[in-house]
């Protein structure tokens, strides 16, 4: 009996172990199946998600074809005989500067309309800022390429001169590089001009019996006024606003520049309320029609008042008939049909780009060329960025003024609260919360005097003795 009662103790034992045994193997087994890599497809990384394509534009094409076949200033028309310069060069310096980013053939209009109203060449100063370097200077670009300038033309053919920017400049920088470059050459004076707004001379304007007198003699009388002794703190002369600008280059230096933190849109409120804010004037003048355009005319041949005229010849049955001889151009009279022909061209131009519900600015994103050419920019995107800069300089002037309206003299503003004023200073729940903050400000600074009353003279303990 104790036998049995052994042995059956000793395979209850055996079982318990053999039943450990097995789970521990089972447990194993699991834990070790769970380590073996599972053949399991990786998850797929996310990929590139693209805005719609941008509508293809048609291409454009130069509008001077005359200039694209020309090899020498010769080959070019004549300027209008009424509106030549004076030669030799007046005893002023009259230069003119054109910024220029985008759009060759806005720049070339305008380019060309300078200098068919009477302004010397040697004179215009185009600045070059389209951030491609020296890629225009070699010829690197093609035409369909918004940052297309043809250097050559502009130096060559039409004898003006190209500054380039060492980079892309905003608006205000580039407004301080026409005043440093004016204090570099010793210009007390000097002009600058929209690359959107070509001029033309006013040829029905006759002032007191006065002989006619081109745009460019006009803003010249205008300057000589301005340099008179005693005519005052004068800062600038606006035609037509600062579509053209006679600057006085001290004026501009003794405010400072602009403000190069505010790049874009309302730099210029700020630049001119500062100007006024010292007492600096800037007064309107008229020296010619002054447009404001978004796109250029085809040909800009009519500028130069050149209309064809066939070449008459004795035709002689015995010889072979022969191509027409290409057309000579002779300029039409002052004040003809022609020009205002002319006139009702620019005035159409001008009046779409205003009630353009695009905007007014459509022409500097026109053109989407230039895919794998020197300092390449997506045309869509470089918009984008420049609107998002331009929101951010309103920002900037809103924190500097604490207003976003331009008129801030007259709100009570002066050269001194610049960057010291609350933002929203003028609306009436900012002024109550300034209110009640100084009223609390006032009773803690009164809690604070009657503790150091309780202290004792220079807040120490009336029980400490002096030192």
């Amino acid at each position: 009996m104790l036998l049995s009662q052994s042995r059956l103790r000793q395979t209850i034992l055996a079982l318990a172990f053999v039943s450990v045994l097995a789970c521990s193997f089972l447990l194993f087994r699991a834990d070790f199946f769970e380590k073996l890599p599972v053949n399991v497809p990786p998850t797929p990384k996310p990929t590139p998600l693209y805005k719609p394509a941008p509508e293809i534009r048609p291409d454009i094409s130069d509008n001077f074809p005359r200039a694209g076949k020309a090899d020498s200033p010769s080959a070019l028309p004549e300027i209008p005989p009424w509106n030549k310069p004076p030669r030799p060069h007046i005893g002023e310096k009259t230069p003119l500067f054109i910024g220029f980013t985008r759009n060759w053939r806005l720049l070339q209009q305008v380019v060309v309309s300078y200098i068919t109203a009477g302004w010397p060449p040697e004179d215009i100063y185009v600045v070059d800022n389209s951030g491609v370097m020296q890629a225009n200077r070699k010829g690197l670009l093609s035409l369909q390429n918004p940052f297309y300038l043809n250097h050559n033309r502009l130096t060559t053919l039409l004898e003006v001169n190209v500054l380039t920017t060492p980079t892309l400049l905003t608006f205000a920088q580039l407004q301080n590089f026409f005043t440093f470059t004016a204090l570099e050459k010793q210009w007390e004076h000097y002009f600058w001009a929209h690359m959107d707004s070509p001029v033309v001379s006013d040829e029905e304007f006759e002032e007191q019996g006065q002989p006619y007198e081109s745009l460019y003699m006009r803003a010249v009388n205008v300057m000589r006024k301005t340099m008179e002794p005693g005519y005052g703190l004068l800062a600038a002369r606006w035609f037509a606003y600062d579509r053209l600008s006679l600057v006085r280059t001290q004026a501009f230096v003794d405010v400072g520049g602009w403000d190069t933190l505010i790049p874009y849109y309302m730099t210029d409120c700020d630049m001119h309320e500062r100007l006024w804010m010292r007492n600096f004037t800037i007064e309107d003048a008229k020296a010619g029609l002054v447009y404001d355009v978004a796109s250029a005319i085809d040909d800009l041949e009519w500028f130069y008042r050149r209309k064809p005229r066939s070449i008459k010849r004795e035709e002689k049955p015995e010889l072979p008939p022969i191509e027409p001889p290409a057309p000579v151009l002779k300029a039409d009279g002052r004040n003809s049909p022609e020009y205002h022909e002319l006139l009702k061209k620019l005035d159409e131009m001008q009046r779409a780009k205003h009630e353009d519900k695009a905007g007014r600015n459509t022409w500097q994103s026109a053109q989407q060329g230039g895919q794998g050419e020197p300092f390449y920019r997506d045309g869509a995107g470089f918009e984008q960025g420049i609107s998002m800069t331009m929101n951010f300089g309103r920002d900037v002037f809103e924190a500097k003024w604490g207003r976003g309206l331009c008129d801030l003299r007259k709100a009570g503003l002066g050269e001194n609260d610049a960057w010291r004023v609350i933002s929203g200073w003028e609306k009436e729940e900012v002024q109550q919360k300034a209110k009640e903050d100084r009223h609390r400000e006032m009773k803690e600074r009164q809690k604070q005097e009657k503790e150091n009353q309780k202290r004792g003279s220079g807040g120490k303990p009336i029980t400490e003795p002096d030192r």
